[in-house]
């Protein structure tokens, strides 16, 4: 069932399947779509007797859509307040490229409130463009022409998006529904978040992550590269890397029932 929750002056929509059962999953979705990403995770998972969390970040799917607080502090405090609100505890916090990204924080900056176990999928961290002192990720001039995009023909730019975020072929449908989620998000949100991949790094963060980490990372992904996963496992203590071989950014779908029953594994492990 979905309902909206107050955090922070925002209402953010909550997709919440069995709230009944105490193995809880809580989804942070990625850039520019919703918690309806996981779709295929929300059909199968609740039936195995898990409690399936879908976050809408602020600006983006059914959620309140700001102007500001685009930032990763401002976002994973957001976080904290669903948390809060639900009285979440001993929960798997389950993040995807952007989602990833808020999820680090969250664990840094709130010290991994509630949190027992942490699934970074394709996740932006811990810096998604390459830096002076890290030659890794995309080039900054790639998510330039991201926000130029969304500002001059957003339209165009999701769809350019959606064109390199599989690896498996998708149906003309399957594309269309995908290409929808990023046009229920607001400009202004699309715009800020790509900024802030500019402004924020994550390196102290991962840093501070002490929960048992599982990193799912598709070795064709075009959007966050592979190569970041292989940092991510280097730095977070007590991780494991599962390579996906047949996967791009969108490994949650590509290999949707390799990748259902790896998080079901690791939940229960």
């Amino acid at each position: 069932m979905g309902y909206y929750l107050k955090v922070n002056n925002v209402k953010l929509y909550v997709e919440d399947l069995n709230p009944e059962c105490k193995k809880t999953i809580l989804f942070l979705h990625g850039w520019p779509g919703s918690h309806k990403l996981f779709e295929y995770q929300f059909d199968k998972l609740p039936q195995l007797g898990y409690r399936c969390i879908g976050i809408d970040t602020r600006g983006f799917g059914n959620s309140d859509k700001p102007f500001y607080g685009y930032d990763y502090n401002t976002l994973s405090d957001d976080v904290r307040g669903v948390v809060e609100a639900l009285g979440l505890r001993d929960f798997t916090l389950a993040g995807h490229s952007t989602g990833g990204a808020i999820a680090v924080r969250y664990m840094g900056r709130h010290k991994g409130y509630g949190v027992s176990r942490l699934v970074l999928i394709a996740a932006a961290a811990p810096s998604l463009i390459k830096r002076p002192n890290f030659p890794y990720g995309i080039d900054e001039e790639t998510v330039l022409e991201m926000i130029e995009g969304t500002y001059n023909d957003r339209p165009q730019m999701l769809k350019n998006f959606g064109d390199r975020f599989f690896f498996q072929r998708t149906s003309q449908a399957f594309s269309n529904w995908f290409f929808q989620l990023g046009l229920q998000a607001a400009g202004w949100a699309t715009a800020a978040i790509a900024k802030t991949w500019i402004n924020e790094v994550l390196f102290v963060d991962m840093e501070a992550i002490h929960v048992p980490t599982l990193i799912i990372h598709g070795i064709h992904d075009k959007v966050v590269p592979f190569q970041l996963g292989e940092i991510q496992q280097r730095m977070i203590r007590n991780s494991r890397l599962v390579p996906f071989e047949l996967s791009g950014h969108g490994v949650f779908y590509d290999q949707k029932d390799e990748f259902n029953a790896l998080l079901a594994r690791f939940v229960e492990s």
